[in-house]
């Protein structure tokens, strides 16, 4: 197993000694023999028992405001497609869709929000 698949304070042993994993590349000897630097190739043992499955990986973090253009441009898009698409209807139909468009918006706007 490698040392970066292990969570924080889980016990492996590497070179005969028995460690501690307190940070991303230290360890802490359980003799109290302090702490070292644990090299990212080094093949480790577990000591309790199987080996720990790898971390979940971490869910992607979106920039807020690259989110809300993403949305306002698709609404900006939305809307030129539904003036073309509506050009044969009368206007209180087309101010429906439009409405309608504007309505869809402020929900989607709103569950972003949370």
């Amino acid at each position: 197993m490698k040392f970066q698949l292990l969570p924080l304070g889980a016990r492996f042993e590497y070179e005969g000694k028995v460690y501690v994993k307190v940070g991303p590349l230290t360890a802490a000897a359980e003799d109290g023999g302090g702490q070292r630097m644990i090299p990212r190739h080094a093949a480790l043992k577990a000591v309790d028992g199987d080996a720990p499955p790898p971390p979940a990986p971490a869910a992607p973090v979106l920039d807020r405001e690259a989110l809300l253009a993403a949305v306002e441009a698709h609404h900006a898009r939305c809307a030129r497609l539904l003036e073309q698409a509506a050009a044969g209807l009368n206007e209180p139909a087309r101010e429906a869709l439009r409405e309608a468009l504007a309505a869809a918006r402020r929900d989607l706007l709103s569950a972003l929000a949370g």
